[in-house]
């Protein structure tokens, strides 16, 4: 027999009513809360407009556009302006993350390594000669927390090797970031972004395998003088991104960059060439 509903017992009629009111507002809630998190998906600047900003203001390539150089004293002179460039990249959950194309991802994760790394030479700057400064015996300057992404506390090292080079395989990602020194691939005076990213990448490639500071034939020795870089991350290279599996099909790949007479470009493309690798300058990369 059913029960009419006039007859329940005015104390049960409250409960239900509370109850009913109470989902009413969990589920409202969650529709808000939904929405703040498409808004601030979909509002997300993927141009990077106010860090490229600041790039293009305190960064300049020199003259033989391979090498760029940082006024950190200018930069330091915003450097609210940066910090809060910093901040709303902090505040990106994993969950806004994800719901980032891949090379939004990608691009994201460059400009926060180079963000950051601008934001932590500023802590010191002038007071310092290499990034090396800023770390210890006991701890390297790529291995300290100092910031947030992705809701956790993060260091440099932990963008490059374990988000950038296992994630993405692509080697050029190590003209990408910039370690704030003058032996490092140069820092563009232009924030990454998806539309731009293989261009930007095939770019600052180019820029270092022609840079002879960097990266050269010698004639003399017969070999192939190349950054420390790929010693480093020679497994990186070595891949098979853009069918380079060994170190020697990435030099013939850029032989005209790196060598001016066609004999020793040929050199190059027949990949019998020696390597040795160049010292690595940790000066700071200031103007």
């Amino acid at each position: 027999m059913t029960q009419n509903r006039s007859a329940q017992p005015l104390h049960n009629r409250l409960l239900t009513r509370r109850a009913t009111l109470q989902f009413i507002a969990a589920g409202a809630l969650s529709i808000r809360a939904s929405a703040v998190f498409s808004q601030n998906s979909a509002v997300f600047d993927h141009s990077y407009a106010a860090f490229d900003a600041l790039l293009v203001k305190h960064v300049r390539w020199l003259p033989d556009n391979k090498q760029s150089r940082v006024d950190y004293a200018g930069l330091a002179t915003q450097s609210a302006a940066l910090q809060q460039v910093l901040a709303e990249w902090s505040a990106v959950s994993p969950a806004q993350f994800a719901s980032f194309s891949r090379e939004q991802r990608m691009a994201f994760l460059i400009n926060a390594y180079n963000g950051f790394t601008l934001a932590l030479i500023l802590t010191r700057y002038p007071d310092l000669k290499s990034i090396k400064d800023l770390g210890s015996l006991f701890k390297s300057p790529w291995k300290s927390q100092f910031f947030t992404l992705l809701g956790e506390p993060r260091h440099l090292d932990w963008i490059e090797h374990e988000q950038l080079r296992p994630l993405y395989n692509d080697p050029r990602v190590h003209t990408a970031v910039n370690c704030a020194s003058i032996g490092c691939p140069a820092l563009r005076p232009q924030a990454f972004t998806a539309t731009r990213l293989q261009t930007q990448l095939a770019d600052g490639m180019q820029r270092f395998m022609a840079d002879r500071s960097r990266n050269r034939y010698n004639p003399a020795s017969g070999k192939a003088e190349v950054s420390a870089i790929f010693k480093w991350f020679r497994e990186d290279f070595e891949k098979g991104h853009a069918g380079f599996y060994r170190l020697e099909d990435v030099l013939a790949f850029y032989a005209v960059a790196m060598a001016d007479d066609a004999a020793s470009r040929d050199k190059l493309r027949a990949k019998s060439v020696g390597i040795t690798f160049l010292d690595y300058d940790w000066t700071l990369n200031a103007a």
